[in-house]
């Protein structure tokens, strides 16, 4: 009876870590928005925006996991590992707000300088026109490089950034049955917010791609910016 009644505990701490992943998931606009925005500015394939997001959520959880591990390992309360998570999601909003804040200035100004505007020709007959250009195409080797860059800054966010139920509620109840009860609720909850992400993000991104911007293009990078700066506000203060 008690086997019965401990796998049945179990099976009720995998059925709320699915339930947990994908409303925790859902309802955290930072596990999403910040790559469907970086992914409709940087034009990434739909290949490299699902490696990315997986990559970053795959960081995310596994630096609480690793946490969760290393306390039940020694035994530590679950208030102190509360206080841990708490100190590095602080460090996650303030991230996003310095991120989100630092492109979208790079990118109003690469938007500023890469205005359409005309440069009058005179020819040796007294002709003259005009022809319009931007300068787009300009240093292309630095854009490039700076958006290469952002995947890498994200994956070091979702690092620091803490799944806040994941020790508490799941992992610390679940260590109370076996190892392995640890390693499926940790599995569980790491497939649903992953695959939570996934699912939000890469039909939004094909979504996105559609909308016609004509001349808000060049505003793509500071509108991404302003959406992860926007995150990290409500990360920050508002406790999402």
């Amino acid at each position: 009876m008690t086997t019965e009644l401990a796998a049945s505990g179990l099976t009720a701490l995998c059925f709320t870590a699915a339930s947990i992943g994908f409303m925790h998931t859902l309802l955290g606009p930072d596990h999403y928005i910040p790559f469907i925005a970086m992914a409709r500015a940087g034009r990434w394939s739909l290949a490299r925006t699902t490696l990315v997001t997986f990559l970053c959520g795959l960081g995310h959880i596994g630096s609480s996991v690793l946490l969760g591990f290393v306390g039940i390992a020694f035994g530590l309360a679950v208030s102190r590992l509360e206080f841990l998570e708490g100190f590095r999601g602080n460090l996650a909003g303030w991230a996003f707000i310095a991120f989100g804040l630092l492109y979208m200035v790079w990118g109003i100004r690469r938007a500023v300088r890469n205005r359409p505007h005309t440069h009058p020709h005179r020819h040796g007959d007294e002709m003259t026109h005009e022809h319009g250009h931007s300068h787009a195409g300009a240093h292309v080797h630095v854009h490039a490089e700076k958006a290469g860059m952002t995947p890498w800054i994200l994956f070091t966010i979702f690092v620091f950034g803490p799944c806040e139920p994941l020790i508490p509620i799941l992992m610390y109840p679940a260590a109370r049955h076996s190892f392995w009860g640890v390693v499926w609720v940790t599995a569980i909850f790491g497939a649903a917010t992953i695959g939570t992400m996934l699912a939000v993000v890469l039909p939004s991104v094909l979504g996105v791609k559609l909308l016609p911007m004509g001349r808000l293009e060049r505003y793509s990078h500071a509108a991404a910016g302003f959406a992860i700066l926007i995150c990290g506000l409500a990360i920050q203060f508002l406790g999402l």
